[in-house]
């Protein structure tokens, strides 16, 4: 599995169709944003994760609520790989743009009812089994846009720079996090904890109409990628069959997979869990905790773009180095500051998180699309995507909770994301370098 993979001989040299700069700016846009909706609402859930502990979880052990709210967190991501599997094989049929607007609408939809879900005190038990419910809907949702963003997007960029184009992707995500850390931090110092908890926790879920609305248009009024097109035109019928998809790309699957992993871990343990553990392990209020990670959030949107240009410098493969080696050496001092009690130290940490967090999200968002052929690209790279996002990504916050209560050990999640370091490096050298491969010609990886 990890010796390095030889390119197919159906991939050839980079050749693109040219796409105007005026189309490119709108599908950035339409992407990014799009994106940016679908993150915003899943990111809220995790940010007033203690909040929603006190309304759908109530119990006289505050550590046993959280456990169960960010259970529901992960259960959410059992259903992305379905999602995935489904929107990604709808999106190899019929275009990634209509399905893309058929995840955006499902997402916004599912996001709004949890902002109108009567609470535990109202209706008793159906409260968190309804919640559950819809979260499995966001996580279905979501299985079918990261994947299919980077997809479309990496569809129009020229080649030599797709990784910086595809930076924009990383961007829209990590500002989505940024926003709902805003808007979460916004109500924790504005509002009474007696009206946050009676409705000030909805506001942020009730954001998700008319957001989605916005990205809905903007997706709408774009046409199909140039790739997809061109497969169209060649061959008819695009979408390659599930099981010929397994079989023929199942080994990248499995090496990108491994990479992947270490994106997803890395990724929730900075945008999500890292605020709780501020709050639980160094003792920092919510609304400064909330703070913190909305300043390292800011910083890691600004950082995409560099790092996207670093990645179509120096290559894949380098990047992928860089990445689990930044990840796996800065995590540990990360936890060890965060968990002294001091705000500077706490934002030296998270910064420290994010840097390796970041470049691993860059460079997998390019790989997703490079790593498959265009009749199976959407299938392979949403499988691929999810299924390490599962496993590593949304587990994380719950895993690193328990970890932290079994070993008494604050330090716990750095040795674990250590350990899916080494795991992420070995899969992610086991790739070929694709930054020279076209994305346009049909049968191309």
């Amino acid at each position: 599995m990890f010796a390095p993979a030889s390119v197919s001989a159906s991939v050839v040299p980079v050749a693109s169709s040219k796409v105007a700069p005026s189309t490119l700016r709108r599908v950035i846009v339409a992407a990014s944003v799009g994106n940016f909706v679908e993150w915003f609402d899943f990111a809220v859930y995790g940010f007033l994760a203690t909040t929603i502990a006190q309304q759908f979880f109530p119990s006289g052990d505050a550590a046993a609520a959280l456990l169960k709210t960010f259970a529901v967190f992960a259960v959410a991501f059992a259903f992305r790989p379905l999602g995935g599997l489904f929107f990604g094989m709808l999106g190899d049929r019929i275009g990634r743009r209509r399905t893309l607007a058929f995840t955006i609408l499902l997402m916004a939809a599912a996001t709004t009812l949890i902002g109108l879900l009567p609470t535990y005190a109202m209706i008793g038990m159906a409260a968190p089994l309804l919640l559950c419910l819809i979260r499995c809907a966001q996580g279905f949702s979501a299985g079918g846009e990261y994947a299919g963003a980077c997809t479309y997007l990496l569809e129009h960029a020229p080649p030599g720079r797709r990784a910086w184009y595809g930076s924009f992707i990383p961007v829209s995500t990590f500002m989505a996090f940024a926003a709902a850390a805003s808007v979460a931090y916004g109500l924790e110092i504005s509002l009474a904890p007696a009206a946050m908890a009676e409705w000030g926790w909805r506001l942020p879920f009730l954001l998700a109409a008319p957001l989605g609305l916005v990205g809905l248009y903007l997706r709408w009024r774009l046409e199909e990628t140039p790739a997809f097109k061109a497969v169209q035109q060649s061959h008819g019928a695009v979408h390659t069959p599930l099981g010929q998809t397994l079989r023929e790309q199942g080994r990248r699957i499995l090496c990108l997979g491994a990479f992947v992993s270490l994106t997803a871990l890395a990724f929730y343990m900075f945008t999500t869990y890292f605020s709780t553990y501020l709050q639980v392990a160094a003792g920092l209020s919510r609304a400064t905790a909330l703070l913190v990670s909305l300043l390292a959030l800011l910083a890691a949107a600004l950082l995409c773009p560099l790092c996207g240009a670093l990645a179509d410098r120096i290559g894949r493969r380098a990047t992928v180095l860089s990445a689990c080696v930044l990840q796996g050496v800065l995590v540990y001092p990360a936890f060890m500051l965060a968990s002294s009690g001091s705000f500077v130290a706490a934002l030296i940490a998270v910064l420290l998180l994010a840097s390796g967090a970041v470049l691993c999200n860059v460079v997998t968002a390019v790989l997703l699309a490079e790593s498959f052929p265009t009749k199976a690209r959407y299938t392979a790279s949403a499988i691929t995507y999810n299924m390490a996002y599962t496993l590593f990504g949304g587990t994380a916050p719950l895993l690193a909770t328990w970890l932290i209560s079994a070993t008494g050990s604050n330090l716990a999640p750095a040795l674990y994301l250590m350990g899916v370091a080494v795991l992420g490096l070995l899969g992610g050298m086991a790739l070929p370098e694709t930054s020279k491969l076209s994305l346009h010609e049909p049968g191309t990886a």
